[in-house]
């Protein structure tokens, strides 16, 4: 079944507004519920685990707006946050978004290079040195760091702007740094990352495997990740197909078929995103 014309899609795209956003609000990465309308964030995350693309005009759109946002020729939809230095995480928001669907943007990708020259100058000494983030931070941006967000780059923002445009031997000190923290990255999953959850069938380890799913976009993935095919390859059942229960449904990564009553869709489902992590992490 094509899942840009499903019932997920359908109940996403029926939403959006005519400028390319949803809601009243841009920021929320929390799972959607039905008592509050959709975030424009919510509604993305949702369309790319459902296959959309940059080729498709509801993400054109919302790629659009958030380029016109980030350059500053209109306002983000959103109420200031004022735990955050707003303006500056708004860009840090709207350049790791436009560079999911669109990695070569130029706005967004001159933004990211300069987050890579402050976690670059964090690890300059060859181990993360918090001090020197902190210092970088304020020259580069020329504030200091206010929020705990903004003085903790393992976030999902910050690890999806930052793909591609890190030197290898900084990529590789901050993938071990990632992976070995306690509390993962931040939206995303709060764990240890080199160590996978105990129990596979449950939501826990949908939310690790999505940790991991942005690791995989770093061009190290192959050399940081081989415990995760291990992991994987322990949990597949006597078909070769995985199954991470009907408790992983959360509206975001699952369910992708129109619904799981048949079980063989939930495993059809759960075994494609398997199957594509390890097609990252191990190239078949």
């Amino acid at each position: 079944m094509n899942r840009k014309k499903g019932k997920w899609a359908e109940q996403v795209l029926t939403q959006q507004r005519d400028d390319g956003t949803w809601g009243h609000e841009f920021h929320s990465l929390s799972v959607h519920t039905k008592q509050k309308p959709l975030t424009t964030e919510q509604a993305l995350r949702r369309l790319h685990v459902l296959g959309f693309t940059i080729d498709d005009e509801p993400i054109r759109k919302a790629v659009s707006y958030m380029t016109a946002c980030l350059c500053g020729e209109r306002k983000m939809d959103n109420s200031w946050e004022k735990t955050h230095n707003w303006p500056l995480f708004t860009k840090l928001m709207l350049s790791a978004w436009i560079r999911v669907f669109e990695p070569s943007n130029d706005l967004a990708l001159c933004f990211a290079y300069r987050w890579a020259d402050v976690v670059g100058k964090a690890f300059a000494c060859g181990k993360y040195d918090h001090r020197d983030y902190v210092d970088a931070y304020t020259n580069q941006f020329a504030i200091i760091p206010k929020g705990a967000r903004e003085v903790d780059f393992a976030s999902f923002y910050h690890m999806t702007l930052l793909k591609g445009v890190m030197a290898p031997e900084i990529e590789s000190m901050m993938l071990d740094y990632i992976l070995s923290k306690h509390n993962g990255i931040y939206y995303v999953y709060s764990g240890f990352l080199n160590t996978p959850p105990s129990e596979f069938t449950s939501k826990q380890a949908s939310r690790y495997l999505a940790g991991l799913e942005i690791l995989a976009e770093y061009s190290l993935a192959k050399d940081k990740l081989g415990f995760v095919v291990d992991w994987l390859i322990s949990n597949r059942d006597m078909n070769n197909q995985w199954d991470f229960g009907m408790n992983a449904i959360d509206n975001v990564h699952f369910p992708l078929a129109d619904s799981w009553r048949n079980p063989d869709d939930r495993l059809a489902d759960c075994t494609e995103r398997v199957e594509a992590l390890l097609y990252k992490v191990r190239g078949s």
